[in-house]
């Protein structure tokens, strides 16, 4: 298989799912429904659970039982010192700049963040660019419309010829269904919907190193 084109998630992929970043984010999503929103304390869990469930983030769901405006949410969720959890990554880089394909960002979160965490992490200048949730207008991951607006932005006709890497299962299901070539990252128990699973995405060289051929 010839592979064209690479999509990267971002949070709890492009670094450990274990610093605290992602827990420290959920966080702030239950203040900002509480503080912004007015939802009672209480009833805070089950709701984001049914959003996360019916919608694939909790801003979808916001948006559409009370119409938030989602710049004000990410930016409250997202308002957190990222140098109190990420660490550059040389290795990391040096892997990514590697790769002969054209690399993209694809995440559910804002492109503010994304640049935040990439240049935390030292990967600036890594990718094509960041396919956020405001590109693919607010369809998130793992809304199957999400996952063909990437591939027109980023300019990819195959999906047989795309790779994507996510720390989420239901993150990969649609992206498997279509035919790209799945990565689970954090967790290398195989997985029905990821084709190869990865404790660390640093291990990817030696479970593909086919993309080096390509």
């Amino acid at each position: 298989m010839v592979y064209t084109t690479l999509f990267f998630d971002l949070d709890d992929t492009l670094y450990p799912n274990t610093n605290g970043l992602w827990g420290a984010i959920r966080a702030r999503m239950s203040v900002y429904m509480h503080e912004r929103v007015g939802i009672p304390v209480a009833d805070i869990p089950q709701i984001r659970q049914y959003y996360f469930e019916t919608y694939g983030t909790t801003l979808r769901g916001l948006q559409i039982h009370y119409q938030v405006n989602p710049a004000d949410y990410l930016a409250y969720v997202h308002d957190l010192p990222l140098q109190s959890y990420l660490q550059p990554d040389p290795d990391l880089r040096s892997l990514l700049t590697s790769l002969p394909q054209p690399k993209w960002i694809f995440t559910n979160a804002d492109d503010a963040h994304a640049r935040r965490v990439i240049a935390a992490v030292g990967l600036d200048n890594c990718f094509e660019g960041i396919i956020d949730v405001k590109a693919i207008g607010y369809h998130c991951k793992p809304d199957p419309q999400a996952y063909q607006l990437a591939l027109d932005l980023a300019g990819e006709r195959v999906s047989q010829h795309c790779i994507l890497l996510d720390d989420s299962p239901r993150n990969l299901a649609p992206a498997y269904q279509m035919g790209f070539t799945t990565v689970l990252i954090g967790n290398k128990e195989p997985n029905p919907v990821a084709h190869y699973s990865l404790a660390r995405i640093h291990d990817l060289p030696q479970t593909l190193p086919q993309l080096w051929k390509s």
